[in-house]
């Protein structure tokens, strides 16, 4: 069976302000990338919205209300943090990114495709129950593990995370349910200063720190011996991929050293484990990559893999 491919048009007029890395470019490389023959079998669609009660199964209600809310005049940025802004499409934008997530658990647990890679912006796993930050509205990938819960009766979902920083705003909101597994591999020191290693949830949340400067090798020793061994361990019924590509050498926001190959790499293990553990069902939806150029060749590799590992 084919990959799925979720995208739509309105992520684009997503805007955090004048200069901002987290831009619409990003999303054009990213399906720029995308349109070479080899993608040629990927089925694509348009991601629906959310709806205020799929999300309130990760943020509070009024929480939702209050994003949704703010709708700035045309040309005008509202900023919600020092790194997060909101311009006049944003609260659209946000609604499709984490719809995207949601239609893809749907397709992927209904046997429709194997896997799916979702092209949205903004990304959300900074995003807390009950604060955007990091240039995150709503979390995207704890929503669509919630989704798989609710709708699909998925009793453990595996959330795995390997942007450059820390998802804190995934460990916030699953850290006290055994039901999610959260893993995830990050530079430390770095932005937002969670994810140390001894933070650990209920037993359900596994962090692998990385030093600036740190490696291919070093990548991917953490996840052979400690991440995928424990997700081999809790055994899904589905696996979430918080794809952030900004752990690659040429990304300007923070200083690991990795190449396009390694998130090809580590996507062909988790791919592996599923076929194992869950009919091969892994949803991902895109996070941070700031390199444009690394950020395409980088997703590439990791849509390339979903499809043939």
């Amino acid at each position: 069976m084919s990959v799925l491919l979720v995208s739509h048009r309105a992520c684009l007029g997503h805007e955090n302000g004048e200069g901002h890395p987290e831009c619409p470019d990003r999303l054009r490389a990213v399906l720029a990338a995308l349109e070479g023959e080899e993608f040629a079998t990927l089925i694509q669609e348009e991601a629906p919205r959310a709806t205020p009660e799929q999300l309130a199964r990760v943020h509070p209600p009024e929480y939702v209300q209050a994003i949704l809310a703010i709708r700035p005049e045309p040309g005008e940025t509202v900023m919600l943090d020092g790194d997060t802004g909101m311009n006049g499409h944003s609260a659209e934008a946000a609604l499709r990114a984490a719809g995207a997530g949601i239609a893809a658990v749907d397709a992927v647990c209904r046997g429709e495709v194997r896997r799916a890679f979702c092209a949205v912006r903004p990304p959300g796993h900074h995003a807390e129950p009950r604060r955007p930050m990091g240039f995150c509205l709503f979390a995207n990938a704890t929503v669509a593990a919630r989704h798989a819960q609710a709708a699909h009766g998925i009793a453990r979902v595996a959330v795995l995370d390997f942007d450059v920083h820390h998802g804190n705003g995934t460990q916030a909101a699953v850290e006290a349910d055994p039901s999610i597994l959260f893993l995830s591999s990050h530079q430390s020191p770095c932005y937002p200063g969670t994810g140390m290693e001894h933070e650990t949830g209920v037993g359900n949340v596994l962090n692998a720190t990385l030093e600036p400067g740190a490696d291919s090798a070093a990548f991917r020793a953490v996840w052979r011996d400690r991440l995928l061994p424990a997700l081999e361990a809790f055994r899904p019924g589905l696996v979430v991929v918080s794809a952030g590509f900004d752990a690659h050498a040429r990304d300007p926001l923070a200083q690991l050293r990795l190449r396009e190959a390694d998130f090809g790499w580590l996507t062909g293990q988790i791919c592996g484990i599923a076929d194992r553990l869950c009919g091969g069902r892994v949803v991902s939806t895109l996070e941070g990559g700031y390199d444009l150029d690394a950020l395409a060749a980088s997703a590439a590799s990791h849509v390339r893999a979903l499809m043939n590992a």
